[in-house]
């Protein structure tokens, strides 16, 4: 009987190794997500309002990632993107987000639009207008190249 006892704490000892081990490789391979840029809530861009001047945008938003000038004023772009990453996998870009805010010849906020994707086109959320309705589509488009589903081997 003794011999059977200590064979079943044997098997029992084997067990918790094994399912520690199991769980230590299923943490391994859980996924990272990474933010990185200017990540705004609809607070921080509704503190910016028509007729602000650039300064007290800077003040509000902080210092854009890059400037433009656009057909009737200038624009203020703020870039973000969010990263995944499985494992030891290279990090797949899942999202990008452009705020773009545009200012009027004399240098006073005209607007803000939130650009990101949706459905494989680059979308303005704040007002739902697709790429053929951006003034500076062009340039928009430039921020969102490389972005949404890769294509696989095969599928080629």
């Amino acid at each position: 009987m003794g011999i059977r006892k200590q064979g079943g704490r044997r098997l029992s000892r084997w067990r918790g190794l094994l399912v520690a081990g199991g769980l230590a490789v299923l943490a391994g391979c859980a996924s990272t997500t990474t933010k990185h840029g200017h990540q705004f809530t609809d607070s921080d861009l509704q503190q910016v309002q028509p007729g602000m001047t650039q300064d007290a945008v800077r003040m509000a938003l902080g210092t854009p990632d890059t400037a433009s000038t656009i057909s009737g004023g200038n624009a203020y772009y703020y870039i973000s993107s969010t990263t995944k990453q499985q494992a030891f996998f290279l990090p797949d870009e899942v999202d990008r987000r452009v705020v773009a805010v545009y200012f009027t010849k004399i240098g006073t906020v005209e607007r803000v639009a939130n650009y990101g994707m949706k459905d494989g086109q680059v979308v303005n959320f704040a007002t739902g207008e697709t790429q053929a309705h951006i003034r500076d589509r062009n340039f928009i488009q430039k921020f969102f190249r490389g972005v949404g589903p890769k294509a696989k081997l095969g599928d080629e």
